[in-house]
């Protein structure tokens, strides 16, 4: 067992078996990688024109400026924003589909979808000012779309975002509007960094640095349409028992791993498993048909229909390793191409799904939302057509896997709250903080690197949190890493909790009909869905009359990597939270942008960057920035 590749058994047993017979996995190749490029971690290398490559030393010692004359800080903030472009345009094109289908819903083209959530539905009706008032179904689902895609394509710079109007406080607005970074066009401040990044544009790092927090409040605003018009899509979730780790995959069935971040399609694969189930049985796999998710697709699943969660980001290369996985039908975003290769090895179709996705070795079955459950039941057809050719004996499942407790929307809170009191649900909860039963709240998101220990930062800090009673919100790959450790469980409460936080979960627990306490960590859903956190923070700072870098409220990033994770990093800081990031960012070369981001973002924003790679420390430092807080609440 090599506990500097993962702290968690299922990992180590396979990475062992890897080893073995020579399957080449993600930490292989970061150790082939090794050392990696001094200047790149820095971010001071610049490719942006064909004059270069140029990289700048940022000691001293060689060159201080690029062939066009930009210095360091100048590559460094373009690089940074850049990624954050990057991560916006992916979150914001996940909504963007799924507002589109709401659309092609309203005009008969989508016929296999349905509205799960009418009341959602409403809401966000209610939510964007649109009225219900005599309007046919059709009509009302085409105005929502349409509200939700204008967000996409307005052109006048005055008039904000629907989705960031209508989702925070006034003064947090107010505050964005006058710094010039509310966002009027998701698409269009994806387009503004990377002309201003352009060669022989914008140079000023400060100035591009307010870009990059314009991009990334366009990003929180793709990601909060998509959670939202998801729920009222696939129902909002509800508190629900599963399990997670590789003993969720069964030697008996016929495995499908749905992997990627897209409900639009994993729904109705998990839909057509189920109609299907009695071919899988006279194929021989008398289970029938068993889905489980990966990464957040993995997430989308367990928490509205309690499918198990096999693994999270790093790790999406091991449930193959098992040999009982007949098919990983993958979406976008987080995919790793290896995955092609490797399943060569074994009998698994791999089976990608989008026209903007697709893997070498793989077999591409495009997706439509007019045609979702035909291509649902050809997917899984392929799948029972694998499990035929299955090796039997390479048959290798880790047999751990914990229980969790899933489904904690904003909703589901606030319907457990209200068991404590249904006239003022909010009140327990802040009753709480104020009294400091509850210290604050640490929302924790992000993905996996191969650079530290996989899941151990989350763990680590979590577990110090939380004995200094402090509330722990999850969601990603950080979500997968709590599941898979038994994290989100009664249990965990009770080992793990201080004594104050213990009796609020066991008086909600108790009051919800949970027969005890709700999880040590509440599992919010995919990285999508980080603003479901956000949704609750601006219903408390609404509710006592302050702005949201008032709240006791910070974010946590321990095993962060991918741009998405940047995007949503920068717009955690914009509105107001103290961030923490366990890895360094590729920053470090620039003072200005370092300064910029962990001290004079606090007096434009309220919010920061903490860079701390221990774990314990972090907990720290995250627990103090907590305290300052409530230093100045006066509470």
């Amino acid at each position: 067992m090599n506990k500097n590749q993962s702290c968690e058994p299922c990992a180590n047993e396979m990475l062992t078996l890897a080893r073995t017979n020579k399957f080449e996995t993600v930490w292989d190749r970061y150790e082939q990688q090794l050392p990696q490029c001094g200047f790149g971690l820095l971010g001071v290398c610049c490719r942006l024109c064909w004059k270069g490559p140029c990289r700048v030393n940022p000691v001293g010692d060689g060159p201080d400026q690029g062939v066009c004359g930009a210095d360091v800080h100048t590559i460094v903030a373009r690089n940074l924003i850049r990624g954050i472009a990057a991560g916006t345009a992916a979150h914001s094109d996940h909504g963007r589909h799924i507002a589109k289908t709401l659309l092609e819903m309203s005009e008969g083209h989508a016929p296999d979808y349905i509205i799960k959530d009418q009341e959602k539905l409403h809401g966000i009706a209610a939510r964007l000012n649109i009225s219900l008032d005599g309007k046919e179904h059709n009509q009302l689902l085409r105005e929502i779309a349409l509200k939700s895609l204008e967000d996409f394509s307005r052109q006048d710079e005055k008039i904000p975002c629907a989705w960031l109007e209508s989702t925070i406080p006034e003064v947090r607005l107010a505050k964005l509007t006058a710094l010039g970074v509310a966002p009027h066009n998701i698409d269009a401040s994806i387009a503004d960094i990377m002309a201003r990044t352009h060669v022989g544009t914008d140079a000023d790092p400060a100035n591009l640095l307010l870009a990059g927090l314009r991009g990334s409040l366009a990003d929180y605003t793709g990601m909060y349409l998509a959670t939202e018009l998801s729920d009222a899509l696939f129902g909002t979730p509800e508190p629900v028992v599963t399990s997670a780790n590789l003993g969720v995959i069964k030697a008996n069935c016929v495995n499908i791993a749905v992997n990627g971040h897209n409900p639009l399609l994993s729904e109705f694969v998990c839909d057509m498993a189920a109609e299907l189930n009695d071919e899988a049985i006279q194929a021989g796999a008398d289970g029938g048909i068993n889905v489980v998710g990966v990464c957040c697709t993995g997430n989308e699943v367990l928490m509205r229909r309690g499918i198990p969660l096999a693994t999270n980001y790093l790790s999406q290369e091991l449930p193959i390793l098992t040999g009982a996985l007949d098919a990983i039908v993958v979406d976008v975003q987080c995919i790793m191409p290896s995955l092609g290769k490797l399943s060569e090895c074994f009998h698994t179709k791999l089976i990608t799904t989008m026209s903007s996705c697709k893997i070498p070795g793989a077999t591409h079955i495009e997706f439509q939302t007019q045609t979702a459950k035909e291509s649902s039941r050809e997917i899984i057809r392929l799948a029972i057509a694998a499990y035929k050719r299955r090796d039997h004996d390479k048959v290798n499942i880790p047999q751990h896997s914990s229980t969790v407790i899933g489904g904690f929307s904003a909703e589901a809170v606030v319907g457990a709250l209200s068991k404590l009191d249904a006239n003022d649900p909010l009140k327990p909860l802040l009753d709480n903080i104020v009294n400091g039963n509850i210290q604050g709240v640490a929302l924790f998101a992000g993905c996996n690197t191969p650079k530290v220990p996989q899941d151990q930062a989350y763990l680590t800090i979590a577990k110090e949190l939380a004995k200094r009673n402090v509330l722990l919100l999850a969601t990603g790959c950080g979500a997968g890493a709590f599941a898979k450790a038994g994290m989100m469980t009664m249990e965990a409460t009770e080992e793990f909790a201080g004594d104050s936080l213990k009796a609020v979960l066991r008086a909600i627990g108790e009051a919800a009909g949970l027969n005890g306490p709700l999880p040590l960590v509440l599992h919010m859903g995919s990285c999508v869905d980080n603003t479901r956190a956000v949704s609750l923070a601006v219903a408390l700072a609404n509710k006592i009359g302050v702005d949201l870098d008032q709240l006791p409220v910070v974010a946590s990033a321990p095993e962060c990597m991918s741009e998405k994770a940047l995007a949503i990093g920068t717009w955690a800081v914009s509105l107001g939270f103290p961030t923490h990031l366990g890895v360094i960012p590729q920053v470090m070369g620039s003072s200005v942008v370092v300064d910029v981001l962990t001290e004079k973002t606090k007096d434009l924003t309220g919010g920061y960057f903490i860079v701390e790679t221990d774990p314990q420390a972090a907990a720290q430092k995250i627990y103090t920035a907590i305290q300052e807080r409530r230093q100045l609440l006066g509470i």
